[in-house]
């Protein structure tokens, strides 16, 4: 692992974590083990990867303190429906570049997302793909294969009509 994909590895988990997720404190001490092995320096860096067992409840605090001196911290905005859209497009993001089940990530905006949005037009599609590929079985003569690409193209059609409608701004 490279300094840069430990720091990745920081960054995604300071997101999953910001909007609610839960992640262990094995996972965030593994992390640290993980960032300290590729090379990132950061002065509680050591001691988070250094805890122990017993020391786990100690974790959540040190990775905390970890994302703040490494320039990491991630905090959603205050505003729950603006806190919503930006999950979104952090989900949609990972689906668009691999890094997450297309399955699960539209689950997750459908189910954790969407229905706290009043199901917006801008998620219909994602929310569609995430109902395809839920109910989907081998009757259908469609490979989940070619539901997985289609989910994986409507996440980088919603990202990209943000940025356009970025621009126009």
């Amino acid at each position: 692992m490279t300094s840069d994909d430990a720091l990745d590895q920081l960054r995604h988990i300071a997101r999953e974590r910001a909007f609610g997720r839960h992640v262990g404190s094995d996972r965030l001490i593994q992390a640290g083990l993980d960032a300290l092995m590729a090379g990132v320096e950061s002065p509680s860096l050591a001691l988070l990867a250094g805890l122990l067992r017993s020391e786990e409840p100690e974790a959540p605090e040190l990775f905390d303190h970890v994302l703040e001196e490494l320039g990491l911290l991630f905090r959603p905005p205050a505003d729950p429906r603006a806190a919503k859209w930006a999950m979104a497009y952090w989900i949609a993001g990972q689906i668009a570049d691999g890094s997450l089940d297309p399955a699960a990530g539209t689950h997750l905006i459908w189910a954790d997302i969407a229905y706290d949005l009043g199901y917006p037009e801008e998620l219909k599609p994602l929310v569609r793909c995430a109902h395809d590929l839920d109910s989907w079985e081998e009757s259908w003569g469609i490979p989940v294969e070619e539901l997985n690409e289609e989910a994986v193209e409507t996440a980088k059609q919603f990202l990209s009509e943000r940025s356009a409608s970025e621009a126009g701004n």
